[in-house]
């Protein structure tokens, strides 16, 4: 008797202690195009009681699809009390894909979806499934909510926003006809603003001795100033000391006969409508020129500036560059403004190249001319003079060389005219 009671409590206890049946589900998931699924299946369940009185609680449990391969073991729902099924939910490419919903049956075979799939009524495919989407049920949803900027307390729609101190958007406070500052703020549009002096020419005798220049107006701020000789930047402190509007070359820098100085600086800002001074050079002619071995001058190179162009007060700078082929002899080279003769230089037979430039200063009565040149053995001289041809019906520049000797030949390369109104 007594070992009767012992064997029947070992069977309570080992009925008691042991796992409930399940079911294993087998199956290979595809697409709708042929491919494997890869994903998630998340199958959740409320709490129910197994065909042997285990008790199964309400929870969820994730299964990793590689491959299209699913196999999941799960305790029968068909016989349990109360009626109980299992919600799958399939999520693949981090968004939830469809959701169906499964009784499950006890078997000691492999079941396929199929066998355990519930059918909905009325159902014609996945898309009439409704289901509840919660943020973290999307990859990445989350971090990029959290990446975005926030509403402030003082965002409103329609206006112009703004990012606080703390990240968030607010909006700009102010007219509608106020101008928005980059640190958010606003206040009334325009107001004083800078003017400027481009290519303007410093007031003062050119003569190799006089080191003292004075400018239309005062630089502000002083480091604005850009001072140019003959195309070449001064440095302040090196070249020259700038005092209110007055320039003062060092001795070693003064400039000499011919050289042309242009200044560019910023002003007080003014609300008048002062016109900006020399606002911008203008390209009247640039290009290449033509060679020439004949022995009497020729020109190689014109630039016509047509009536209505120049007027009083312009200046016109030409620049010109030669090239000599051949070492029989020397070469000549003229620069001509209208019937006056700008320069005129021989050159010898070492001088492969020549270059220069020249000045038109208008007057009312026709132009002061200065020029400078020089080549490659070639001495540096400048020079200045007067013409009085008018340039009010237009004026041409002509470029004439021409060669001492047989078999050499003189080419302008470049050569540019320019205006500075």
């Amino acid at each position: 008797m007594i070992s009767r009671l012992f064997l029947a409590a070992v069977c309570l206890a080992t009925s008691l202690f042991a796992a409930p049946p399940l079911t294993t589900i087998q199956d290979v998931l595809y697409k709708a195009d042929g491919t494997r699924f890869n994903g998630t299946v998340t199958i959740s369940w409320s709490s129910f009681e197994a065909i042997d009185r285990s008790a199964i609680q309400q929870q969820t449990t994730t299964v990793t699809v590689v491959n299209g391969n699913l196999q999941v073991q799960l305790v029968p729902t068909t016989t349990a009390s109360p009626a109980a099924v299992y919600t799958v939910v399939y999520n693949s490419d981090g968004l939830i894909q469809f959701q169906e919903t499964w009784a499950v049956p006890s078997s000691v075979q492999p079941l396929r979806v199929r066998d355990v799939r519930v059918a909905t009524a009325g159902a014609v495919g996945a898309d009439t499934v409704t289901t509840t989407v919660q943020e973290s049920d999307i990859v990445g949803l989350l971090s990029d909510l959290g990446a975005r900027p926030l509403k402030g307390p003082g965002y409103a729609a329609g206006r112009v926003a703004y990012v606080n101190s703390t990240g968030a958007m607010e909006t700009v406070i102010g007219s509608s006809t106020d101008c928005v500052h980059v640190d958010g703020s606003s206040g009334p549009c325009g107001g004083t603003q800078p003017n400027f002096a481009d290519g303007e020419a410093p007031a003062g005798l050119v003569d190799g001795a006089n080191t003292a220049f004075t400018l239309s107006a005062w630089p502000s701020p002083a480091a604005s100033l850009t001072l140019y000789r003959n195309g070449m930047l001064q440095k302040p402190g090196q070249d020259f000391t700038l005092s209110g509007n007055q320039i003062q070359f060092l001795p070693a820098a003064a400039p000499q006969p011919g050289d042309t100085l242009l200044a560019s600086y910023r002003l007080t800002g003014t609300a008048d409508d002062t016109p900006q001074l020399f606002p911008s050079p203008q390209v009247l002619c640039s290009g290449l020129g033509s060679s020439t071995n004949s022995s009497t001058l020729a020109s190689v190179g014109t630039c016509v500036i047509p009536g209505a162009i120049l007027a009083a007060g312009d200046r016109v700078e030409i620049r010109f560059d030669f090239d000599h082929s051949g070492a029989a002899g020397g070469f000549s080279f003229e620069v001509h403004w209208g019937a006056t003769t700008v320069l005129s230089r021989n050159a010898s037979a070492v001088d492969a190249q020549a270059t220069g430039r020249a000045d038109a200063a208008l007057t009312a009565a026709g132009a002061q001319l200065s020029h400078q040149s020089w080549g490659t053995s070639l001495a540096f001289a400048a020079g200045v003079g007067t013409s009085t041809d008018s340039y009010t019906g237009g004026v041409t520049v002509d470029f004439q060389a021409k060669t001492l000797q047989s078999g050499d030949a003189v080419t302008l390369k470049n050569f540019t005219v320019l205006r500075f109104p």
